[in-house]
């Protein structure tokens, strides 16, 4: 069974790199700060995730001064667009495994078997 559960890709599937990599495939870029207040995290925080997925080719950072500011933006790759779409393929299969376990279905409609009455003890 083992061999049919599918691989996700680890650099994504944390939850927080999951909600970045979705975010940043819906655009063709975003603002750092946009990114942080979407997902809710802090400012390290989003740059230690952002770290990983620089790393793995995932995203491309780039910097531009604007209004006396340095701004940040970010986007996806093209090998960071196909990680997350594999990613995604994954999830959707592994929801499939579930979906067609045969004990699934049966866990809807059974009652619950493990429930009995206590047994008294003198």
């Amino acid at each position: 069974m083992s061999a049919d559960i599918p691989k996700f890709d680890p650099v994504i599937h944390a939850p927080a790199r999951l909600q970045i990599a979705a975010l940043l495939c819906a655009v063709s870029d975003a603002d750092f700060s946009t990114v942080r207040d979407t997902v809710g995290v802090s400012d390290s925080v989003l740059s230690k995730h952002l770290k990983q997925l620089e790393d793995a080719g995932y995203v491309r950072l780039s910097k531009a001064s604007l209004d006396g500011r340095v701004r940040t933006r970010l986007a996806m790759t093209k090998a960071g667009r196909r990680a997350f779409a594999a990613h995604v393929k994954a999830l959707q299969a592994l929801v499939s495994v579930a979906e067609h376990a045969p004990t699934l279905g049966q866990l809807a409609t059974e009652p619950d078997l493990a429930v009995s009455e206590p047994e008294t003890v003198i």
